[in-house]
């Protein structure tokens, strides 16, 4: 069978960028896929299933990366991963939820 690729734009949205924990989040996700996965910002690409490389990419909140996946599961993983950044690696809803607590602990 012929290997598959693809790619996505995707957009970090989550407040303090890509440092260790969505870094680990990435690969983690990436090596429960076949299919190799990159990623690429200001034209350095690294390898998606390896935390420190992910890293050291320095993408902060608003920077555009493109993902590139090759392999039988290339499109399941690319899928995967957009959701994830979509979900602001679940750090969106965790800021979210301390904003909310301190407001309502803020209420005279």
């Amino acid at each position: 069978m012929a290997s598959k690729s693809g790619s996505r734009i995707v957009t970090v949205t989550n407040p303090e960028g890509l440092h260790l924990r969505p870094a680990n989040a990435l690969a983690s996700l990436a090596k429960d896929f076949s299919s190799a996965v990159q990623v690429s910002h200001r034209g350095e690409t690294v390898d998606g299933k390896s935390i420190m490389s992910l890293a050291t990419l320095g993408a902060g909140q608003g920077v555009r990366l493109t993902i590139f996946a090759t392999g039988e599961d290339a499109e399941e993983a690319l899928d995967a991963i957009e959701a994830l950044f979509a979900d602001g690696f679940g750090e969106n809803h965790d800021q979210t939820q301390e904003t909310n607590q301190t407001q309502v602990g803020n209420d005279p």
